[in-house]
C-alpha cells in the first residue's frame, strides 16, 4: 500500500485526470446502464401491452350471440396488430361464463388458476417461454346468454427484450461519445492549468543562479499562491545568503587586526631576550588570544540566530525556563565568581511564539555583556509587563554608551552584521533576535539606577483547560 500511494503521488495530472475519467464512465456506464435497461423495459412494456390491449378488445367486439351461446369470429386485424412483434410467438384463449374454453390454447392459466380474474395483465409462460397476457372481459345480459366472456391475449417476450436492449444500447452510445468529449476537454483543460507551471518553470530555468528577485509572472488566482510561497522561499533563501556573505566579509574584517597583532607579539617573542619582557609579551598574547576567542564565539552566535530567525520552527516557550537553564548552568560562577548573579521568575507563565535555542542564546550574551562591563549584583528573569512578555538583564552600572546604543538600530535596520566588538556586538545578537520574533529589544535605566537590557514580545494567551 506505500508503494502504491507514492506511485499515485509521482503520477502525472494528466494520468490522474485520466484515470479519474475512466472511474467516472465506468461507474456512470453502470448507473446508466441499469437506468436505461429499466426505462427500455418499461418503455417496451407499456407499448406492447397496448398492442396486446388493442388486439384483445378486436376480438372482443367481434364476439356474438347465437342461439344462446357465443359466437366467434376472430378478425384478421387483431392480430395484424401484433405483427410488430414478428419473432413472437402469439396466443389466444376465449373463455366463456362457465369458465370453458370456447376457443384458443387451454394452456393459458389465469394467475394462481384464479376464475375471478376478469381484466387486467399478467405474466406467464407460453409452451415453456415467459410471456405476457392481457385480459378483456365482454360482458352479456340478454334473455338467452347472461354472464361475462373473457378474451385472453398474449405473446412472449422476444420483441420487448429487444427494445429494452436497443434502448439501453442507445443510451449506452451517448455516454461514450459524451465521454470522449469530456475527455477531450478535460485534456485541454489539463493543458491549459499546466501551460503556467511550464511558464514558470522556463522563466526559473532561464534565471542567473545568483537572481532571488521574485518571480513576477501573470498566473491564475490558484497558481499564485505557489508563485507566493516561492517568492517567500526566495527571500528567505536571500537573506540567507546574504547573512553568510556579511558573516564572511566581517570575519574577515575583524579577524585581520587581531590576527596581525598576534604575529606581531609572536615575533616580539621570538627576538626578545629579556624575560621580564618575554613575561609581559605573553600576558598581551593572553589577553589577545581571549578576544579573539570571545569575538568568534560572539559572531558565530550572531550566524546561529540569524540563520535560526528564517529557518527555525516557532513554538510556545515559557521565558522563565529560558532563565532558569541559563541560570542553572553556572557558566557565569565559574568565568565571573566576583558577582552575585540573581534569578527572579515569578509564578505566572511568561509564554511567547519563538525558538528556545535564539532567545537563549540572546539572554546569554545579555549577561555575559553585564557580567563583562557592568556592576554586581547582576538580576535575570522574565516577566509580564503591561500585556509585553519580557525576559531582562539588569546590573548596577549605567550601561553602554550612546554612540553604542545608537549604532545598534541604524547597524540592524539595514540588515548588515554589526562589527562592533565587546558589548556592542552582544547587543547586536539579543536585537537580532528580538527582530526575528517581533519583538524588540529595550535598553534603559531603571528608577532603581540600575540599567536593564530586555527582549519584549508579544504575550501568548494562557490556554483555557
Amino acid at each position: 500500500m506505500p508503494d502504491f500511494a507514492r506511485r499515485l503521488e509521482t503520477t502525472s495530472l494528466k494520468a490522474r485526470v485520466a484515470l479519474g475519467m475512466a472511474l467516472l464512465l465506468v461507474i456512470g456506464g453502470v448507473i446508466v446502464s441499469i437506468a436505461a435497461f429499466a426505462y427500455g423495459r418499461e418503455a417496451a412494456r407499456s407499448a406492447y401491452d397496448r398492442l396486446l390491449l388493442g388486439a384483445a378488445n378486436d376480438i372482443a367486439s367481434a364476439i356474438t350471440v347465437r342461439d344462446g351461446r357465443p359466437a366467434i369470429n376472430l378478425p384478421v386485424p387483431a392480430f395484424e396488430l401484433l405483427e410488430f412483434a414478428p419473432d413472437d410467438r402469439i396466443g389466444y384463449r376465449i373463455i366463456g361464463p362457465d369458465g370453458e374454453t370456447l376457443t384458443g390454447y387451454d394452456e393459458i392459466a389465469l394467475p394462481s388458476g384464479r376464475r375471478d380474474f376478469d381484466e387486467g395483465f399478467f405474466d406467464g409462460s407460453f409452451f415453456g417461454e415467459p410471456a405476457r397476457f392481457a385480459v378483456v372481459p365482454r360482458r352479456f345480459a340478454e334473455r338467452t346468454l347472461n354472464g361475462t366472456v373473457k378474451v385472453v391475449v398474449g405473446q412472449t417476450l422476444l420483441a420487448r427484450n429487444a427494445m429494452a436492449y436497443e434502448i439501453t444500447r442507445n443510451a449506452l452510445f451517448v455516454l461514450a461519445a459524451s465521454g470522449l468529449a469530456m475527455a477531450l476537454l478535460a485534456a485541454l483543460v489539463v493543458r491549459s492549468v499546466l501551460r503556467p507551471l511550464e511558464k514558470i518553470a522556463g522563466g526559473l530555468s532561464a534565471r542567473d543562479p545568483h537572481d532571488l528577485t521574485p518571480v513576477d509572472t501573470a498566473v491564475p488566482r490558484e497558481t499564485a499562491v505557489m508563485i507566493h510561497a516561492l517568492n517567500g522561499f526566495m527571500a528567505r533563501l536571500d537573506r540567507q545568503m546574504n547573512s553568510m556573505r556579511h558573516l564572511i566579509s566581517d570575519t574577515a574584517h575583524q579577524l585581520r587586526t587581531p590576527v596581525a597583532a598576534l604575529r606581531a607579539q609572536a615575533d616580539l617573542f621570538s627576538e626578545e631576550t629579556d624575560l621580564g619582557r618575554k613575561e609581559k609579551i605573553v600576558e598581551r598574547l593572553q589577553t589577545r588570544t581571549g578576544s579573539l576567542g570571545r569575538l568568534l564565539d560572539q559572531m558565530l552566535a550572531q550566524a546561529l540566530v540569524i540563520h535560526r530567525g528564517d529557518s527555525a520552527r516557532r513554538e510556545r516557550v515559557d521565558l522563565r525556563d529560558i532563565a532558569l537553564d541559563l541560570f542553572e548552568e553556572g557558566d557565569h560562577a565559574v568565568l565571573y565568581p566576583d558577582t552575585d548573579v540573581m534569578l527572579e521568575i515569578g509564578e505566572v507563565p511568561v509564554r511567547v511564539l519563538a525558538d528556545e535555542l535564539s532567545l537563549k542564546e540572546a539572554l546569554k550574551n545579555l549577561l555575559g555583556n553585564a557580567l563583562r562591563y557592568g556592576r554586581s549584583p547582576v538580576r535575570v528573569g522574565a516577566s509580564l509587563e503591561k500585556g509585553k512578555a519580557a525576559i531582562w538583564v539588569e546590573d548596577s552600572g549605567s550601561g553602554p554608551g550612546e554612540e553604542i546604543l545608537a549604532g545598534i538600530g541604524a547597524r540592524f535596520n539595514k540588515g548588515v552584521l554589526s562589527r562592533q566588538t565587546g558589548s556592542g556586538l552582544g547587543l547586536a545578537i539579543a536585537h537580532s533576535v528580538a527582530v526575528s520574533f517581533g519583538g524588540n529589544l529595550v535598553l534603559e535605566n531603571t528608577s532603581e539606577n540600575r540599567f536593564r537590557a530586555a527582549l519584549v514580545f508579544e504575550a501568548l494567551a494562557e490556554k483555557a483547560s
